[in-house]
């Protein structure tokens, strides 16, 4: 069985990040594939991975329910507004979640 593509771990904390977490990011930041996306750090593993991919008609209200209340997540949430000019913009948010 071959061995999951991991980018090399952070020195600081010994983590390292799957791959497909940036391939992931990326596709929700250029194509608004996803409306978010929560990562997980797997322990035995040591690395963060992909948990779930929030599909782009998902609220904001699906997506804090999807989050375990009671553990750590980290995720990035790409949130559409109206400004006082009444333009539609979007921005992505990084979300450390700590329970």
């Amino acid at each position: 069985m071959p061995l999951p593509a991991v980018s090399s771990a952070n020195a600081a904390s010994g983590m390292a990040v799957h791959d497909d977490c940036k391939l992931k990011f990326l596709e929700l930041k250029a194509k608004r594939t996803y409306r978010s996306i929560i990562f997980k750090i797997e322990e035995k593993q040591k690395q963060v991975i992909v948990e779930k991919l929030g599909d782009p008609s998902q609220s904001y209200e699906d997506f804090a329910a999807s989050i375990p209340a009671d553990e750590c997540r980290y995720a990035v949430y790409d949130f559409d507004f109206v400004t006082v000019e009444n333009c539609q913009k979007s921005r992505i948010f990084f979300i450390a979640w700590v329970s």
